[in-house]
């Protein structure tokens, strides 16, 4: 999953998930909204034919957002790691 930084300025990241669909953001977005350090999050998913769907996040104080999208991400592997089928 390509990920292009498109803006990067103290609290605020914009970043654009070449090849995805809205659905894998929303992923992002539901955990990041959890983090009581989010002042604002949201994606924007673009034309669905020309676009790539791009995601912004705003952090309170001295909050990273790059650490924080990274956190978000091992957090998302971990819970989609322990996925288990039952019949």
């Amino acid at each position: 999953m390509p990920i292009k930084v498109l803006q990067m300025e103290g609290n605020e990241l914009k970043l654009r998930f070449e090849g995805e669909s809205h659905t894998s953001l929303e992923l992002f977005r539901a955990k990041i909204d959890t983090y009581s350090t989010v002042e604002y999050v949201n994606f924007f998913p673009g034309h669905p034919e020309l676009d790539d769907p791009e995601l912004y996040i705003r952090t309170k104080g001295k909050t990273n957002p790059v650490k924080l999208i990274q956190d978000a991400c091992k957090e998302l592997s971990k819970e989609f790691g322990s996925i288990t089928l039952k019949e």
